[in-house]
């Protein structure tokens, strides 16, 4: 039976919600299959993440692994395409750490790509009216090391494919003034995602490059 790992985060800093792990767990409940979906919330603290994503990784098996995570600001459903091997934060995390110029994996390639199909991930969710585009940086805090750790992760595994999601602040969790989704639209945004991940294995030939 095929597995995918879904994962969001949980609530950051003084953020009293996550609209990532919020879509998770609307993702799964309506969940038709015939795929095994395995979901989990992070936390949102360098170390603590990769190690249940590890722990996940070796428990699970899963085929295909897709995190997501808040990027607010962002009025999209951005699927990244590149993981940087770098920990270098601007604020603490939820633990307090706040690691600055260090590797996600010491020894590991400077970055992963994603190997997901991120253009057709994109090109589907927006197809269904949903906003969505390619990203190719999910910066330098822990959304990005958990990108890499997953991919690294599936880089070692023969048949595990990994990528990342961000999303942008849910219409019910967002703070005034900021772009958002209603919380229905990223979930299903999530599913469509994991869709087409089983389903399409290369990516669309069409750029969705950026000038900056």
């Amino acid at each position: 039976m095929t597995t995918v790992l879904l994962t969001g985060f949980e609530a950051f800093g003084g953020d009293a919600r996550n609209p990532s792990g919020e879509a998770v767990a609307e993702a799964a409940l309506t969940w038709a299959g015939p795929e095994t979906l395995v979901t989990a919330t992070l936390p949102v603290e360098f170390d603590a993440s990769a190690a249940e994503l590890r722990e996940l990784i070796t428990e699970f098996a899963p085929d295909v692994v897709i995190a997501t995570g808040l990027a607010g600001g962002r009025a999209d459903v951005t699927p990244e395409r590149i993981a940087v091997n770098l920990r270098d934060a601007r604020i603490p995390d939820n633990a307090g750490a706040r690691p600055v110029d260090e590797p996600s994996v010491e020894g590991g390639p400077a970055a992963h790509f994603a190997s997901l199909p991120v253009k057709a991930i994109s090109a589907a969710i927006a197809a269904e009216g949903i906003p969505a585009s390619v990203s190719h940086t999910a910066g330098t805090f822990v959304c990005n090391h958990v990108f890499y750790v997953a991919a690294h992760e599936a880089a070692r595994r023969p048949g595990m494919r990994a990528g990342f999601v961000h999303v942008p602040w849910s219409i019910e969790t967002a703070p005034a003034g900021a772009p958002s989704l209603p919380a229905i639209d990223i979930a299903h945004a999530l599913q469509i995602a994991i869709r087409t991940a089983l389903d399409v294995h290369a990516d669309s030939g069409l750029s969705a490059g950026a000038l900056h």
